[in-house]
């Protein structure tokens, strides 16, 4: 019997890596930041707002909606984008914990040698 090799990693592990690899792209980074700046929901065309053609925007809005890091709902022939910030405002938490655990221990910087 085989499972996903996920399935031997805590659910905090696995949601930090959809995130990670959700925002692994610059545009899906522009998207947030565009709709953080806005403060509300968007149903005009975020196209519009960056350097993408529309089918490409869509594309990365579909992968970040996927992970819930934004929400849609449909309005006739518009879609409402917005935040999810509880999502957001978690995962924040998360990575500030692990930034904060991987950054404890003992530096191993450019100019150090490791002692390994």
């Amino acid at each position: 019997m085989t499972y996903a090799k996920t399935a031997a990693f805590t659910q905090e592990q696995q949601q930090l890596a959809r995130v990670a690899k959700a925002l692994a792209h610059p545009a899906r980074v522009a998207i947030i930041q565009f709709l953080a700046s806005k403060q509300t929901c968007i149903s005009g065309d975020i196209a519009a707002e960056l350097p993408l053609a529309r089918t490409t925007v869509f594309q990365h809005l579909q992968e970040l909606k996927a992970v819930d890091l934004i929400r849609g709902e449909i309005d006739g022939l518009t879609v409402c984008y917005c935040l999810n910030t509880e999502l957001l405002q978690q995962v924040h938490q998360q990575f500030t914990g692990f930034f904060l655990e991987a950054t404890a221990g003992a530096v191993c910087g450019p100019e150090d040698a490791c002692s390994c």
